[in-house]
């Protein structure tokens, strides 16, 4: 029978690491953890030590002496459907991936969007498991996370969390910024009736969204008018009902801002069977700049997000408030794509 190479042979310890570079025990050991106090020649030396002996850590023992996981929890409080149909979600879990395995720390997928997950969730993100929560499209008012908050787990939030503002750190855009930029680009082009498909109002991106096009409406002297606000959930069906809602109440609408992309795709099915041209009589603006917008028939302007960033600072963030940083919120600017929905004029 073939034998393996490695048959036989010694599986490398610290020890073996320490030997090869010239160092101590304890100072690998102090580059394993991420410590502080080593200076860049020891941990060059012992990461070289590390591939030449082939040396893996052992997870549970790590574990056990560290009193961490290695793991860190990336939590989706949305259904389980938007994963796949909202590609936010798989740019900023893509980038968080990244980030996490350059301080190499495992990345663990949970939703809980139900009862029954919030449950399971709380259970698991509570007994120890993870040594932090990337926590992703949080609604207030949902019980877990107080619950996460007391049981000391530390967290980093995409969007501020309402309620928790002063104890959950977050990333997040500058979304009120971005929709005054969205509104106002429509009313340069010459629309006076603006209609908005806002987000959830128990997330902060749709409570900013709504107030940055509230406000940019008065600053160019239009009335608010609750008739021209529809709301969905995120959703491209959400998007749909509320165009139709929107235009059943105002026919006249020449513009429209949707607080998401995955929204304002779901308005242009609707638009083309009411033979309402995109942009010639209603122009439309989505928020994220996704992949979606530039698949879109006709591509999508939209308010760019910068997930790419906001993830990085995510788990910049994560990392600083394990090790008993204080908590911060962090926001990051916005611009704005135009394409064939709302054109430069």
């Amino acid at each position: 029978m073939p034998t393996s190479p490695n048959a036989g042979r010694k599986r490398p310890t610290i020890r073996d690491v320490a030997r090869e570079a010239g160092v101590s025990y304890a100072t690998v050991s102090r580059v394993l953890n991420g410590r502080e106090w080593v200076s860049p020649e020891a941990v060059r030396a012992v990461r070289d030590a590390i591939s030449r002996t082939g040396y893996t850590a052992n997870q549970h023992a790590r574990s056990l002496a560290t009193g961490r996981s290695g793991s860190i929890a990336f939590l989706l409080t949305e259904p389980q459907h938007l994963l796949f149909e909202d590609p936010n979600f798989a740019v900023l879990l893509r980038g968080v991936a990244q980030a996490l395995a350059a301080h190499e720390l495992t990345l663990i997928l949970m939703i809980a969007a139900t009862p029954e997950e919030r449950t399971r969730a709380m259970t698991y993100l509570s007994g120890g498991h993870v040594d932090g929560i990337l926590l992703v499209s949080p609604h207030s008012g949902d019980p877990l996370l107080g619950q996460l908050v007391n049981a000391g787990v530390p967290i980093v939030a995409c969007g501020q969390v309402l309620g928790h503002e002063a104890t959950i750190s977050s990333v997040a855009a500058d979304e009120w910024a971005g929709a005054r930029s969205a509104v106002s680009h429509l009313f340069a082009a010459g629309c006076r009736r603006i209609a908005h498909i806002a987000g959830p109002q128990d997330t902060s991106g749709g409570v900013d969204r709504l107030r940055g096009y509230s406000d940019a409406l008065r600053a160019h002297g239009l009335a608010f008018d609750e008739s021209l606000v529809a709301y969905g959930d995120w959703s491209h069906a959400s998007g749909a009902a509320a165009v139709r809602s929107l235009l059943a109440a105002a026919p006249d609408i020449d513009g429209i801002f949707a607080a998401s992309d995955s929204m304002a795709a779901g308005t242009l099915p609707v638009l083309r069977e009411l033979g309402i041209a995109v942009p010639a009589q209603i122009r439309l603006i989505g928020f994220d700049d996704s992949g979606l917008a530039a698949t879109q028939h006709p591509p999508l302007s939209s308010v760019r997000n910068p997930l790419d960033r906001i993830s990085e600072e995510m788990v910049r963030l994560l990392t600083d408030v394990i090790a008993g940083r204080t908590p911060l919120s962090i926001t990051v600017p916005t611009t704005i794509v135009l394409r064939e929905s709302s054109p430069s004029f």
